[in-house]
């Protein structure tokens, strides 16, 4: 592979690969993006000619059953992540897949245990972008003690998206495609992950203020598949407490972080700004309020942008293991996101690993 063309097939071309992985893919060396298949004929036809992409499909299995393709991105709603990743794995290409990952834990397993069958193939997850920028910085920080012990972990992700009750149904509300999925727990909790331990308990509830929404496709009102508003207590694997508040109903006072609250110290991450803030018996402070927190730089050298295609690359080029982001991650993420959904189910704490059974 290191001596010839890698041969790319998409399947699946929304606004994240058009903005992200074909500008990527196209970029590097060696690489050719030979084919696509799209949601319907017509918008596929339409990527085709805007990015010069020689080969068309009006269904993805015929994409991989076909010999030349060596890779395929999957930018697909969560409900056919699985089924393309098990097919082509089956026919032998590397597979990168859009987060989130699947529509449930079940598939996310399955993914897992299809990549393991086959260990010469890549296959890696689209990383969360939140906290990429500061990420090296970060790991420095907590690896120094920066923090002490870790004690309590706060996560917020709140915006108006949804606060609008005569916005249309999107399909990120339609749990027929984007499964247990919801708002933006996976991509902040999938964040949180490279900083802390995983969670081993959970306690959640969730709530849709806006029931049912105007289907765009059909001009018919629908249920709401998914919450517009969740909150998580979680116990993670050191002992450490862990809340969360999502939220796509707050017009005001909007804004996304991490809170990491130690012994010694605390560290703030502004995942809308990339900023990170804090304090730390190891520089002098002592009882600090928000206010007094210091910003701590992040070095132009230390900082990581998006090269989730090159890294993809690299790895079935190199033999490169996966960092951002490994199957394994992600089902961890997708466990999660199960955990939070059943307990919101039942108003039970549920535990993690999660049970087969439900």
């Amino acid at each position: 592979m290191a001596h010839r063309i890698l041969r790319v097939g998409l399947i699946g071309a929304g606004a994240n690969t058009r903005l992200r992985h074909l500008p990527g893919l196209q970029a590097l060396p060696d690489v050719e993006v030979v084919a696509v298949c799209n949601r319907r004929p017509a918008s596929t036809v339409a990527v085709a000619r805007e990015f010069n992409i020689p080969h068309t499909y009006e269904r993805w299995e015929d994409l991989i059953a076909d010999p030349e393709i060596d890779a395929v991105v999957i930018g697909t709603w969560p409900y056919l992540h699985c089924p393309i990743t098990l097919a082509a794995l089956q026919a032998g290409k590397h597979v990168l897949t859009e987060a989130r990952m699947s529509m449930n834990a079940a598939e996310a397993h399955q993914m897992l245990a299809a990549a393991r069958r086959h260990p010469r193939l890549v296959c890696q997850i689209v990383p969360s972008p939140y906290g990429l920028k500061g990420d090296t910085v970060m790991r420095e920080l907590l690896r120094e003690g920066f923090i002490g012990q870790l004690r309590e972990v706060h996560v917020y992700s709140r915006n108006g998206d949804l606060a609008d009750p005569a916005a249309p149904l999107s399909w990120r509300q339609d749990a027929a495609l984007s499964g247990v999925n919801m708002l933006t727990l996976g991509i902040v909790h999938e964040t949180l992950l490279r900083w802390a331990p995983p969670p081993v308990r959970v306690l959640a509830q969730a709530h849709a203020f806006t029931l049912e929404r105007i289907d765009p496709e059909s001009g018919v009102r629908r249920p709401v598949g998914t919450p517009d508003s969740v909150q998580v207590l979680s116990v993670l694997a050191n002992g450490a407490r862990a809340s969360y508040h999502l939220s796509g109903v707050t017009p005001f006072g909007q804004g996304a972080a991490i809170q990491l609250y130690g012994t010694d110290g605390v560290l703030y991450y502004d995942l809308l700004n990339d900023r990170i803030l804090g304090a730390s018996r190891m520089h002098g402070a002592e009882m600090a309020p928000v206010e007094s927190l210091r910003e701590i730089p992040i070095p132009k050298e230390k900082e990581r942008g998006w090269q989730v295609e090159a890294d993809f690359v690299d790895s079935i080029r190199l033999g490169l293991p996966v960092q951002l982001t490994n199957f394994e991650t992600g089902v961890s993420y997708m466990e999660f996101t199960e955990a939070v959904a059943r307990s919101a189910r039942s108003g039970m704490t549920v535990k993690l690993p999660l049970s087969t059974e439900e």
